[in-house]
């Protein structure tokens, strides 16, 4: 939380945090109003104490609080679009808001047109009434996992503020907005842990959706293959909530799993490689909890998993994708591109369509034999990332922050490439350094994971 310490951002991560069914319900009774919610939050972005100036890139105060205003006036006539009505959300700047202009966390689309027209996940949001605090700060073009940004600064992450570790990336300031109580939830992009990174390294809940569940348009895109659009909160609860508007579903009741008799699969192939030793042991001690309580756990072999270095190894489809974008930007613009994301955007220009061919064929089959192999259980489980959230100061040179952000983004990727659903968990206990735990599974199970996320998120931290 702004101005606060260490010790109690991390209380604040852990407990007695309001989520969308507490404020929702405050609404409700009278105790807060939409105004107030907007008011608290503008006052924590503008609090120089802390990270609002390097957490948001854009914050639209007068539209948020007309906004705020207009949903206290439709609750008092009992005409509010859902009971969330009046939340203050952030939004990620890689989405298009009518009117102004999209920069990626990027400088090189500065002198773009303003959007004509929300995103569609941007307007589902506003149709529920959930208002717009701001645009978030992210990774230039969301092309890593660690959160860095040179021309808007980094924001400090939640653990041990005062030495300055990273968010996690690519959706850096939506994480940072959501632990810091600046927004109430977040709306990020995954193509390779982008919700789910930064969540982890924060003690809060990211979600990575089905890709074809939640539309792409509106969104300045990383990788057509990879990208998925999904909520960041505190809670799963907050993040099925969010999740529901997003794919323009009913909001449902979320029934928690019984953790006895669940089918976990712990994949030893890749994923438990090269732990930091405080991933590892917190990662075990959770699987124990669950243990204990019935879950029925088994280390598997996945195979498959095996492929996807294999396919990135010229850079894969974000490199492929994203130069197909860039291209033509980066012929008048390229000089100010973050010099790291544009050296991957680069490699893109030497993988062949015969290339592209071969690794649209190998995920196809990957994702065949994934499904089969999964089949049998509830879930895979995993760490969502290898390391603990790095110091921003130790990443200055090229070979550590590489090293750092592959370690960051590769359990994480294996779900996107497999075109599954996954949902990252905090397992730490208080004061320790944030461990985020995944469960993930095939495309199409979104609502199982948010079944059993929200049975284990209460136990797998004591």
């Amino acid at each position: 939380m702004a101005g606060t310490s260490p010790a109690m951002t991390e209380r604040m991560m852990t407990k007695n945090v309001p989520t969308l069914a507490s404020l929702a319900d405050d609404l409700e009774s009278g105790r807060t109003s939409a105004r107030k919610l907007v008011d608290e939050c503008l006052a924590r972005i503008a609090d120089p104490s802390g990270e609002g100036a390097r957490a948001f890139i854009h914050v639209d105060a007068e539209a948020a609080i007309e906004a705020a205003e207009a949903m206290d006036r439709l609750r008092e006539v009992k005409a509010a679009p859902s009971r969330y009505a009046g939340i203050p959300v952030s939004i990620k700047d890689l989405f298009d808001i009518k009117g102004q202009v999209t920069r990626a966390g990027s400088r090189a689309l500065e002198d773009s047109a303003p959007a004509e027209a929300d995103a569609p996940v941007v307007a589902r949001l506003r149709r529920a009434g959930f208002v717009v605090i701001g645009r978030t700060n992210m990774t230039e073009f969301a092309y890593s996992g660690i959160g860095i940004n040179p021309h808007y600064g980094t924001p400090k992450g939640a653990w041990q503020r005062g030495v300055g570790h990273v968010p996690g990336g690519s959706s850096s300031g939506a994480a940072v907005s959501v632990v810091d109580l600046m927004a109430h939830g977040a709306l990020g992009t995954d193509t390779g842990g982008s919700c789910r990174i930064p969540a982890a390294y924060n003690g809060i809940v990211g979600f990575k959706p089905t890709q074809r569940r939640v539309p792409l348009e509106g969104g300045v895109p990383l990788s057509f293959t990879l990208d998925s659009f999904g909520p960041l909160a505190r809670t799963v609860g907050c993040c099925a909530v969010l999740d529901a508007v997003l794919a323009d579903e009913p909001i449902v009741r979320l029934q928690p799993r019984p953790i006895k008799g669940m089918r976990l699969a712990v994949p030893t192939t890749v994923a438990l490689d090269e732990l930091e030793d405080q991933v590892a042991r917190t990662f075990e001690r959770a699987l124990e909890t669950l243990s204990r309580r019935g879950a029925l756990i088994e280390r598997i072999e996945v195979p498959e998993f095996l492929d996807v270095g294999v396919m990135n190894t010229k850079g894969g489809f974000a490199a492929a994708e994203s130069y197909a974008w860039h291209r033509y930007l980066i012929v008048s613009h390229g000089d100010v591109y973050d010099p790291r994301v544009y050296l991957r955007i680069q490699r893109g220009e030497s993988i062949s369509a015969a290339d592209y061919i071969d690794l649209q064929a190998t995920r196809r089959s990957m994702i065949a034999r994934t499904t089969a192999r999964l089949a049998p259980y509830d879930a895979l489980v995993m760490p969502t990332t290898a390391n603990t959230p790095p110091r921003i100061a130790d990443l200055a040179d090229d070979k550590a922050f590489t090293k750092a952000n592959l370690l960051s983004l590769r359990n994480c990727t294996l779900i996107n490439m497999i075109d599954g659903c996954a949902i990252s968990l905090p397992c730490h206990r208080e004061g320790d350094v944030p461990v985020g735990l995944m469960l993930a599974t095939s495309g199409g199970s979104d609502r199982r994971i948010f079944e059993l996320a929200a049975a284990m998120e209460g136990v797998i931290r004591v």
